[in-house]
């Protein structure tokens, strides 16, 4: 059968649909109109195929063959040999929703409404179908919203279909609002004898509750002079804009209109008096937090531990003509609420005031989720060092995986940079590294890509630990309110740099001295770590120390600042760094960080590796850069260079994610700087919140959750329970 696109116009009938093999197909790949369904209330061009709900809303399509059983299984009710679905039938045993005995029967019909299109109390299979296509879609809320009030099935909302529903919102029972005001006349006609069609009512619905709040504000303002009391503030906040308020918020109304002994008046709120202006401004502030999220968000570039002053908010703001000087000035009065004395704004701040309609932030499982001090006030020394010895732990365990993810690349970089290119003959042992790859693996075996593994293991847990530690360490010294300025970036990677190579030259030395082991031609005697050890003595282990400070140094000082703006550039919208972008940030530093100090590397590595009989001995750093320059020319430098990014570069990546994933999933929070970017925090919409119950397939994973956002998004709450006289 050839599949219809979506874009096409259907025009079956509705007893065609029935029968035809066609009807399973339509359901799960044309968008569900009306024109579909003569016989139904259209669904407003809701279209909704599988590929515009996998990319919408992460839910693909239900098969309807699966949603029949599930149908017949929960529908109660039979007419003529068919099955229907009551409203507690849907919404009550299907969905789990008002599952309580004293449950408001108006409530669960019109929620159940949404789903019968033919407004004829009952829901068909037909229906059921159709409405779970369209919670796929991506206006959803506003789509189900117009079921509701569309109460007739005439495609189109009348003012007293409106004014019905309205009134049976809880807003309503707390506040009243006057139907015959010019806000109604404007949307229905002086005589209300207009109706309006579903993009008209989403917009009705949008300014409707700012017209309650006008309403209520005038209801107060007794003497007509344009203020009211805090408690009348107070009032209207909690029943017309209850939905805006979070619990922060909520409990802090009296505080933040000046009723309260806060120590901050505005001039609009003095002696608990309240202004319209003031009224105004409060309310449009808490339905522009998302935007005052995402200044925020853009000038944090990744650190939500930064904190900002007013002015520095204020000159982010200049863009965005919709945020007012006053909405600023209120949004950092609530802040100081939470922290008082100090005038700054933080992403808690902003959390604490950001109402839970539609976004909503969630931390990621962990497996340990401790805090260690409940203010940053309270650390001390000792808690200082259990931070470090936290971070050294987690720093140990990611460099362990690092290394033994690249360790074969090392191995072959070791040994082109050892390679000779002299008169020696049989001195050219490998055309390059993929043929060094080769002959490691035909005559040593896939276990010779490892050679010198352990040491590197054991060594390496502590080196990256110590870098990794001291360069959080001193990001932190170096870090106020939340910045750092890139010379400090520079001089906390460089001494992390520095403070490894205690622990990294003993390792190289061995790790190399067995990584050639395998090249010396007729090796009487078994080389291992312990042979290496007694052989170079205590002072041997250092030897080349100065090219391993020439190298690691440089190499740091470049790499965390590379790897902390690369963070920052590849950052989401909410500033926070997936795994794939800690990888991406970590690979990209790595490249011009180990390009670079090459020179430094093929250095070290002459100095530390075993001369052979007849080789050019070095005597110190300078020595060997003059003979590696006569004898080999410049280009001896750059000898690796490819190997070195290649295992630099993808080790690092491995590391850096293995670190901060660790600091996501085993979290203790000690009060201090965390690394930018290394808590995750994912936003997410309550759509997107799905069911798991296995009845809930498709579309309906969502039902439930597009209910609550209807309440939380546009303020209808309707009733839970009946009313008792």
């Amino acid at each position: 059968m050839a599949e219809q696109s979506a874009q096409q116009n259907v025009q079956l009938s509705f007893e065609h649909l029935l029968t035809s093999q066609k009807r399973s197909e339509l359901l799960k790949n044309v968008g569900i109109e009306r024109s579909i369904f003569p016989d139904f209330a259209p669904f407003r061009s809701a279209k909704c195929n599988a590929e515009t709900a996998i990319s919408q809303r992460g839910i693909p399509r239900a098969n309807p063959d699966h949603l029949r059983p599930i149908f017949e299984r929960f529908a109660s009710k039979t007419v003529d040999g068919k099955k229907l679905m009551t409203s507690e039938d849907f919404i009550r045993k299907y969905l789990g929703l008002y599952t309580e005995e004293n449950y408001n029967r108006e409530t669960v019909r019109l929620l159940a409404s949404a789903a019968d299109t033919t407004k004829d109390g009952d829901i068909s299979f037909e229906e059921f179908c159709a409405f779970e296509a369209l919670l796929c879609s991506p206006d959803a809320l506003y789509l189900t919203s117009f079921e509701l009030f569309d109460r007739n099935a005439s495609d189109s909302i009348s003012c007293d279909e409106f004014e019905a529903i309205i009134r049976h919102t809880q807003p309503l029972h707390d506040q009243d609002f006057d139907f015959n005001s010019d806000f109604i006349k404007r949307y229905f006609g002086a005589d209300k004898k207009r109706t309006i069609g579903y993009h008209a009512f989403c917009q009705l619905l949008h300014d409707f509750y700012e017209e309650q709040g006008i309403q209520a504000f005038k209801k107060y303002d007794k003497k007509g002079n344009g203020t009211i009391s805090s408690l009348d503030f107070q009032q209207i906040m909690t029943t017309v804009k209850g939905h805006l308020l979070t619990p922060f918020v909520r409990n802090n109304l009296i505080a933040v209109s000046g009723g309260g002994a806060s120590g901050h008046k505005f001039s609009d709120t003095r002696s608990g008096i309240v202004t319209f202006p003031y009224y105004a401004a409060f309310n449009s502030l808490l339905a522009k937090m998302e935007l005052i999220k995402r200044v925020y968000v853009s000038q944090a570039r990744g650190n939500l531990d930064l904190e900002m002053t007013k002015e520095d908010f204020l000159h982010a703001t200049q863009s965005y003509a919709q945020i007012t000087p006053y909405e600023v000035e209120i949004l950092f009065h609530l802040s100081e609420l939470a922290h008082p004395g100090k005038k700054t704004l933080s992403l808690k701040d902003i959390e604490q005031i950001d109402p839970e309609r539609l976004k909503r932030v969630s931390q990621m499982d962990r497996i340990i989720n401790i805090k260690a001090v409940h203010h940053k006030d309270e650390r001390g020394a000792g808690i200082a060092f259990l931070e470090s010895a936290y971070r050294f732990a987690l720093g140990s365990v990611a460099g362990a995986c690092g290394a033994t993810a690249v360790y074969p690349i090392d191995l072959v970089k070791t040994r082109m940079q050892n390679q000779r290119t002299g008169s020696f003959v049989g001195e050219v042992m490998y055309k390059n590294s993929l043929d060094c790859f080769k002959k490691v693996v035909k005559f040593e075996g896939l276990l010779g890509l490892y050679r010198g593994l352990l040491p590197q293991i054991v060594g390496v847990a502590p080196e990256k630990a110590i870098k990794l530690t001291m360069n959080d360490y001193m990001r932190d010294k170096f870090t106020s309110d939340g910045k750092i300025p890139l010379y400090g970036e520079i001089i906390a990677g460089a001494t992390g740099g520095m403070c490894q190579v205690v622990f990294t030259n003993p390792l190289e030395i061995v790790k190399i001295r067995l990584q050639t082991a395998g090249e010396v031609q007729g090796a009487g005697k078994k080389i291992g770590v312990f042979t290496v050890l007694k052989e170079l003595g205590f002072l041997g282990l250092y030897k080349g120390s100065r090219a391993c400070f020439l190298r690691d140094i440089p190499f740091s000082a470049i790499y965390f600042p590379a790897y902390a703006h690369a963070k920052l550039a590849t950052a989401d919208a909410d500033g926070i760094n997936s795994p794939g972008s800690l990888f991406c940030s970590a690979f990209i530093a790595g490249v011009p960080a180990a390009g670079l100090v090459t020179p430094a590397d093929v250095i070290k590595t002459r100095l530390q590796v075993a001369a052979k009989a007849g080789q050019t001995t070095y005597n110190g750093v300078i020595d060997c850069a003059r003979k590696l320059l006569k004898e080999e020319g410049a280009a001896a430098f750059w000898k690796g260079t490819a190997a070195r990014v290649c295992r630099s570069s993808p080790q690092f990546a491995v590391t850096l994610l293995t670190y901060e994933v660790l600091q996501r999933v085993l979290y203790i929070d000690f009060a201090g700087s965390r690394p930018t970017g290394s808590e995750l925090a994912t936003t997410k919409t309550i759509q997107d919140e799905s069911s798991t119950n296995p009845d809930h397939v498709g579309g309906y994973k969502l039902a439930a959750a597009t209910f609550t956002g209807i309440e939380h998004k546009f303020g209808l709450f309707l009733p839970r329970f009946e009313t008792t006289k």
